[in-house]
Parts: C-alpha cells; structure tokens; sequence
C-alpha cells in the first residue's frame, strides 16, 4: 500500500472516501481550498459521498442508539413518546436514514436537537422538520442557519436553510427535559469548534454526545468563521471530561461513535501539546510556514493524522488561535 493510501481512512469513521482520495496526492495533501479546485468543492465530496454511504446502527443503552455514515454522529433516543435526535446528518442520506430510524420503531420522530449548524450535521433539518420534529439548537446555530455563511477554510458560502429547517426552539443556558422516561439535558459550551455547540446528556444511560467539541482519533476542524478556537476545543474537552466517569458513554462529532473518558482525555492532551508547541514557535517569531516545517503535530500524527485533517493543516487551525 502507497503512503497515499495509508493516510485514508474508512467511510465509517466520517463517510468521506472519496473526500479523502481527492484530498490525497502522490506528493502529499491539499489543503481545503486546494481541493475545492482540484476536484468539485469539499462540501460537494462529502455530500456524494453521504448520498450512497450505508447507515451503521450501533446500539448502546437506555434506548439510545448512535447512527453512523451520515456526516456527523447521529443519536437516537426511542420509546413511545416518539424518537428524538441528536444531529440531522445529511439531507442526500434520508432513505438510508429513513431505513434505520424504521429499523427503531414505528414511533415518529418528534425532537431533533443540533450540536451546531455545521452542513454535515443540520442539513437534514428540513426533511425531519417535514416529518414531524420540532427543532432545538444553541442561539447561535439558528442565527448561522438563517443567513448566509461562508467558512473560508472550505472556501465555501452556505445558503440559509428552508424555514422549516431552521431551529424553532433555542437555549443559551443549561436546560432539561423528560422524554420517553429520561432526563435528556442541554448544556451549552462557551465559543469552541463553533460559536453555537452544546452538548446532548443522556441520564440515565449516563450517555453524552458531545457534537464537534471531540473527534475521536483524528484531529479536529475548528472553525474560526463562527467563533471557534483552539483555546475554547480545550476547555470543551475539560467541561466533558469534568461531566463524564468512567462508565459513561460519549459520542463524538466523528470518529468512532462509541468512545469513553480515557479516549477523550488522549484528545484533550494532545491538543494542549500542540496548543504549546505552535505557541512558542509562533512566539519565537517563527512564521506560518517556518511553524508547519517544524512539525509541531510529530508526536501525535501516527494517532490522529490519517485523515481530513492532516497535520500542516491542523497546525494551521491552531496557529490562527495562538
């Protein structure tokens, strides 16, 4: 197997094969906006992709299952009060997605909570809205779902979504609610992988799922067009390692679906070891590109490098916010 292919990793963890072949040269990666000109746009690869991704139902407890192969993580909480979702995955992907929610229960879905507005996780609220779901989400994400917004690390302007897709319910602060005979509690973060996330507790099940604030295994995108930080991805990560024991279950943005406290603290150390590293070079004069052949990732790249994300790229995320 090439060094190409060694850098790609399996539709499962984000369903983006063919993403990361159009990212992947002989010579090494492009960067987003180089791969929005070398191929048709990375949000389009990503959509194809979904389009004919297979689902994964990975079923944890409680009645919470996680749905995979749709952008981000979906979670499921079924029971005869109706299903509610965590995240919306890819509106391409809704017979897949239609098939395994069926797969639950005949129960509609009547709740959908987003993480944040990203594409790979909101794009689906329309389709769920048509089917029944009242939509909550931070203030923020309805605020970046109404207009439109570009992220110029995509080089990429997203249109508002339809009405019906936009969040008719938000929250800025802590809120909780019964569903199906659990605690299903809302926790806004402060500014991390966007300005807008909040985490999703599942009580009972002692289950979180967490949204873009952890990407299990690989490193993270952290958008700046909508407040993001490296900084807050770090205090993210200590508020849900703060939240969490060692029993509880925690589903990341992407990645594997089905994680725990000791994975998430492996993502929280590696990226304050490389929030220092690029902060004294950056400090020590060192330019972007002076920071990038350092290779300030080298310690943590064979574990969370193999993907969209690469290295020069993460370290450019992280000398933005340094």
């Amino acid at each position: 197997m090439d060094s190409r292919h060694e850098k790609l990793i399996s539709r499962r963890h984000f369903c983006l094969c063919c993403t990361g072949a159009a990212l992947a040269t002989a010579s090494g990666w492009l960067s987003p906006r180089e791969a929005y000109a070398e191929a048709r746009g990375l949000v389009t690869l990503i959509k194809d992709s979904a389009a004919t991704s297979p689902i994964t139902t990975h079923k944890l407890r409680g009645n919470v299952t996680v749905l995979e192969g749709s952008g981000g993580n979906i979670a499921v909480l079924s029971g005869p009060d109706g299903k509610v979702l965590v995240d919306a995955g890819i509106s391409v992907s809704r017979p897949q997605l239609s098939k395994a929610l069926s797969a639950l229960g005949s129960e509609p879905v009547t709740h959908l909570i987003n993480t944040h507005w990203h594409f790979d996780h909101a794009n689906g609220n329309d389709w769920l809205h048509s089917v029944g779901a009242k939509i909550i989400a931070h203030e923020n994400t309805r605020k970046h779902l109404a207009e439109v917004q570009r992220v110029e690390d995509w080089d990429y302007n997203f249109l508002p979504l339809p009405a019906g897709g936009i969040p008719s319910e938000v929250i800025s602060a802590n809120r909780t609610f019964k569903f199906n005979g659990a605690s299903v509690e809302l926790k806004p973060f402060k500014p991390a992988h966007t300005d807008g996330d909040l985490s999703v507790t599942f009580g009972e099940a002692d289950i979180m799922h967490v949204g873009d604030t952890y990407w299990n295994g690989i490193y993270p995108f952290i958008d700046y067009s909508t407040g993001g930080s490296i900084d807050g991805m770090i205090a993210a990560s200590d508020a849900n390692l703060a939240a969490a024991t060692d029993k509880t279950v925690i589903i990341p943005g992407h990645g594997n679906p089905v994680s725990n406290k000791a994975e998430l603290k492996a993502f929280r150390d590696m990226l304050v070891d490389i929030r220092n590293n690029v902060a004294a070079l950056k400090k020590a004069g060192r330019s972007l590109e002076e920071t990038i052949a350092a290779k300030p990732t080298a310690a943590h790249d064979d574990k969370f490098g193999r993907f969209l994300i690469d290295p020069p790229f993460f370290t450019r995320l992280v000398y933005e916010g340094v």
